[in-house]
């Protein structure tokens, strides 16, 4: 038998978290940091000192022997630079240092991040600071500290930074408005956020034949497998024992870096799987996410998989996201997202029930600008994915509760009932009040909003940037509105509010199919977008509206709304441009080989068969020609319209019509074009193609 694990040792060991802070620190020093987290405020130099010291003990201890600042520059990914403890003395010894000034400020190089304008190329000058509210933890023999990353004049260069400062103004917005109708033991408002990860794994060897994969994160061409995921046997089914080791030694790897994933199993696709956390403070959620993406592969390449994170790895099968399950909580343990088991008489839920609804339904182009990457422009609309439209999805009883709510009636909820399953045997339990519904970009879920447009690969920072300043806004909104009210009248101040705001921004909520013709047209005519794609979405993130919203609330000034503007249309068009490129190399240096050789030898056998026999048939031979031959003329054309579109895609100098172009002419090409490669692959047997089919790859791990 396999000796047990001692999980609660394991579970965030290798985390300077409260505990190990707890134990190492002064009492004096343990409550300035506490008041630091908790409330926001500075840290004094001999505090950092303080805490460096312990940090740095404890970080030796367990075998780290350099430290970085870790952050999260505009690339989407994470970045860091290691420095060694050692110091050295004059006696050739070595001291093992690491200061408050080294523990609270970095300076790397920002010259070659993302900046979009906000740095020139020579000027080079970047800060990293320290985020005490992300614990520091070890990982490859280095202490890691999270970090914001800044700019020499303050500029906001990286994701942590502008959602650390909408976490406050929602706190902020709340708690006004929490005080002001009475709730003056709340002094701060937290976002929560549990992120469901879904991702791919495929055998490794099959990956490195790929040369789609291996630059662009999904496949260009390639048939679909007789078999996808029509039988629905994958789905919650069995774990393969090659896949459940990697589950179990990367659950391994995640709890010792404080990462609380919590559910695993197989997702609807064949090869896919999903890992769910539990909930989490919004910062060291996003965090830990970009932490699990980077463990999967790790993780997976040691098992001799390739973990796929792209949001559409594969066409005519489910592509992944990243379901951002978020609520807020308050500092006496409220969730305010809680109906509570009266939700009709629960005000305080209804008025941030509405408060989202609202902000939604006012921010909705700038929630899908949140979730727009080439990728995931590919998952959103199809049939395992919600539409491009954002609505929302509140269930029958709490959409009862609202509309009796909006006619100035009274309705409670339906309340659970006993589940009748029809069998004795079996245990009573009671049902949900509402059903789910997998077709809304943005449910319900009982206690929590789950917002399911985030693809897979994407920095949840993202989206929860943009929903906490949403409902920041519309709660100053309300606070505005109510604050000069007399406190006899606040409460049917607060009510008339609420159905007044109901009223306007219910067009936004919608309990049905949104997979639909129906829908779409039902959309358009309530008046909410339909944004398909980045280039049509990305305008709406520099518009007056959204410059207003977030310069109100200081989360970004408008120079840095117009950086991240230039590099997602930048990176969107370079994404497309390498894929395009891709595609033509391997269609004209591989796919075109195995073509002409299988052509070739068809027609020697073609030809030995006639000249042995002239009056055989050979209709199939002829037939199999023909059609190879129709394929290899179309394939010729949609090459040569793919390099010419994708040579004026590049010529372009704005930066929206450059993106325009990619997704308007450079992917309709490569749709064209695939669509005739697909078609001669499933005629050339397998020993001429030159990368893995998708059978082969989907169906490696079974």
């Amino acid at each position: 038998m396999e000796k047990a694990i001692p999980i609660p040792e394991i579970y965030g060991s290798l985390v300077f978290n409260d505990k190990v802070m707890k134990d190492r620190l002064p009492k004096d020093i343990y409550r300035a940091v506490r008041k630091t987290i908790q409330n926001g405020t500075h840290l004094e130099l001999d505090v950092a000192n303080a805490v460096a010291a312990a940090m740095k003990e404890w970080a030796v201890e367990n075998g780290a022997t350099h430290f970085t600042h870790w952050f999260q520059p505009m690339t989407g990914l994470t970045a860091e630079k290691h420095d060694s403890f050692i110091s050295p003395e004059e006696n050739g010894g070595i001291l093992m240092e690491f200061s408050g000034k080294e523990l609270v400020k970095g300076e790397p190089d920002a010259s070659s991040f993302p900046s979009g304008g906000l740095r020139a190329t020579f000027e080079a000058r970047g800060y990293t600071a320290w985020d005490p509210s992300s614990p520091a933890f070890i990982k490859d023999g280095s202490l890691y500290i999270p970090t914001a990353f800044l700019s020499y004049g303050g500029e906001a260069l990286d994701k942590k930074t502008p959602l650390l400062r909408s976490m406050q103004a929602l706190s902020t917005e709340a708690v006004k408005l929490l005080q002001l109708i009475g709730e003056k033991d709340v002094t701060r408002v937290t976002a929560t956020i549990g992120s469901e990860q879904e991702y791919f794994l495929i055998d490794k060897e099959l990956f490195l034949q790929r040369k789609d994969l291996l630059l662009c994160g999904r496949t260009l061409l390639g048939a679909n497998a007789p078999k996808g995921q029509e039988m629905e046997d994958h789905y919650f089914g069995v774990l393969k024992p090659k896949v459940a080791a990697f589950m179990h030694d990367l659950d391994m790897e995640l709890w010792k870096l404080g990462i609380p994933a919590k559910t695993k199993h197989n997702e609807v696709a064949p090869a896919q799987h999903e890992l769910a956390p539990v909930y989490e403070t919004a910062n060291v959620a996003a965090d830990h996410n970009q932490l699990t993406m980077e463990m999967m592969k790790k993780v997976a390449d040691r098992h001799g998989f390739a973990c796929l994170l792209h949001e559409k790895p594969f066409e005519g099968i489910n592509g992944s996201g990243k379901h951002n399950n978020w609520s807020i909580q308050t500092n006496t343990g409220i969730n305010l997202m809680d109906p509570g088991r009266h939700p009709g008489e629960n005000l305080r839920f209804l008025t941030f029930l509405i408060a989202v609804i609202a902000a939604v339904d006012k921010y909705a182009d700038l929630l899908r600008v949140s979730v727009a990457t080439a990728g995931n422009d590919h998952r959103l609309g199809a049939n395992e994915a919600p539409p491009a439209i954002v609505s929302i999805f509140l269930g029958e009883d709490l959409t009862r509760v609202l509309d009796a709510m909006e006619k100035g009636e009274f309705f409670d909820g339906a309340g659970k009932k006993q589940m009748e399953t029809g069998a004795l045997v079996l245990p009573h339990f009671m049902r949900d009040t509402t059903d789910r519904n997998r077709t809304s970009p943005f449910a319900f879920t009982g206690n929590k909003f789950e917002f399911r447009m985030p693809g897979s690969a994407l920095s949840v920072a993202n989206p929860n940037i943009v929903l906490n300043t949403a409902v920041a806004d519309i709660l100053s909104d309300m606070y505005d509105e109510l604050k000069g009210v007399p406190q006899e009248e606040l409460s049917d101040a607060l009510k008339e509010l609420l159905r007044k705001m109901l009223t306007e921004h219910k067009k936004v909520l919608f309990n049905g199919n949104g997979y639909t013709d129906e829908w779409v047209k039902e959309a358009e005519s309530r008046g909410l977008d339909n944004l398909k794609s980045l280039p049509d979405a990305m305008p709406r993130w520099i518009s007056e509206k959204s410059v207003r919203l977030f310069t109100k609330h200081h989360i970004l000034t408008k120079e840095e709304l117009l950086s991240r503007y230039e590099i997602v249309l930048e990176n969107y068009s370079k994404a497309i441009h390498i894929e395009s490129l891709t595609l033509q190399e391997m269609v004209r240096k591989d796919f075109a080989d195995g073509m002409i050789a299988y052509v070739k030898d068809l027609a020697e056998v073609l030809g030995a068969r006639r000249t042995i026999l002239p009056s055989l048939a050979c209709a199939a031979e002829e037939k199999l020609l023909t059609e190879l031959d129709a394929d290899a003329a179309k394939i010729s054309e949609g090459l040569e319209k793919l390099a010419a579109d994708t040579k004026k895609a590049e010529a372009a100098e704005d930066e929206l019509e450059r993106a325009t172009i990619y997704e308007a002419q450079v992917l309709s090409d490569m749709v064209g074009l695939r669509e005739y490669i697909d078609h001669a692959e499933t005629l050339i047997p397998d020993r001429y193609l030159p990368y893995p089919t998708y059978g082969k790859i989907l169906f490696s791990t079974l």
